[in-house]
C-alpha cells in the first residue's frame, strides 16, 4: 500500500495557506480536465475567502522575512546557493503583483455569468438546466473554450496563490522526515522554537489515520482505526517532520 501525508497547521496563518493552496490544486487539476460542475466549488471558495480576508500584507510580510533569511543563508559555505538564488527570484518576481491595490478576484464581480453562479450554487439542487440555463449552455461548449474562460477566471487569483506555494515550499522544507513510534497509539512531542506545521507520514497498510492537535510548542497524535473508528492501542511506526 502507499504511504499518505497528514498535515497539521499549528497556526491560523499556515492553516489559511494550506487552504488555498488545497483550492488552488484543485484549480490546476480542472484545467488539465473537464470536470464539468465541479471546476466551479474552487472558484467560488476562492471569491468567498478573498472577500472575507485580505492575505496581501500577511504574504508580503512573509515574502520580506523569507528573502532576509535566504539572504542570510547565502552567506553561509555549505548551502545549496543555486537553489536559493532560485527561491529569491521567484519571491521576488512573487512580490511585484501583490503590490497593486486591487483585491483578488474582485472582477469577477462584474462578471454576469459568474455572478449568476455563485448566487445558485449554494442551493441543494439548484443547478438543474432549468435553474440555470446559461451554465447549460456553458457546459456544451467544447473544452477548449471552456478551458480557456477557467484559466482567464484562475489569473484574478494567481498573485496571491503564487506565492503561497513558494511559501508553503519553504515551510516544508525547514525539515526532514525522521522515524518516530506512536506507543498504543500516541505519540506528543515537543519544541523549543515556534512550530508552523507537523506533518506525519504513514503506511496505509496499518488501517490508520493520525489526528493531530496542538500549538505552536506542543502536538499530540492520536492513531485512529478506520474500519473501528476508534483508537489504536497498537504501537504505530511512522515518520515525522516538525516545520518551523
Amino acid at each position: 500500500m502507499t504511504e499518505l501525508v497528514y498535515e497539521q497547521p499549528l497556526n491560523e496563518k499556515i492553516r489559511s495557506y494550506l487552504r488555498l493552496e488545497y483550492l488552488d490544486k484543485q484549480l490546476q487539476s480542472n484545467l488539465s480536465n473537464d470536470h464539468q460542475h465541479r471546476c466551479f466549488y474552487p472558484l467560488f471558495s476562492l471569491c468567498e475567502l478573498s472577500e472575507r480576508c485580505d492575505y496581501r500584507n500577511e504574504v508580503l510580510k512573509d515574502i520580506e522575512r523569507h528573502l532576509l533569511q535566504l539572504n542570510k543563508w547565502q552567506e553561509l559555505d555549505h548551502v545549496d546557493h543555486q537553489q536559493i538564488n532560485i527561491y529569491i527570484n521567484a519571491l521576488t518576481q512573487a512580490r511585484e503583483p501583490l503590490q497593486k491595490p486591487e483585491r483578488f478576484g474582485s472582477q469577477l464581480k462584474q462578471d454576469k455569468f459568474i455572478s449568476a453562479l455563485r448566487q445558485r450554487f449554494g442551493m441543494p439542487g439548484a443547478c438543474c438546466n432549468f435553474d440555470l440555463p446559461q451554465l447549460h449552455y456553458w457546459l456544451s461548449k467544447p473544452w477548449e473554450e471552456k478551458q480557456h474562460d477557467y484559466r482567464s477566471w484562475i489569473a484574478h487569483f494567481e498573485p496571491l496563490l503564487t506565492p503561497i506555494t513558494l511559501l508553503l515550499q519553504l515551510t516544508r522544507s525547514t525539515s526532514n522526515y525522521d522515524n518516530a513510534v506512536a506507543h498504543a497509539g500516541f505519540y506528543q512531542g515537543d519544541s523549543a522554537q515556534a512550530l508552523a506545521l507537523v506533518r506525519v507520514k504513514v503506511d496505509a497498510s496499518h488501517g490508520c489515520y493520525p489526528t493531530i492537535s496542538g500549538h505552536k510548542n506542543r502536538f499530540a497524535i492520536h492513531f485512529v482505526q478506520f474500519e473501528q473508528q476508534r483508537h489504536s492501542d497498537r504501537s504505530i511506526d511512522f515518520l515525522l517532520a516538525t516545520c518551523a
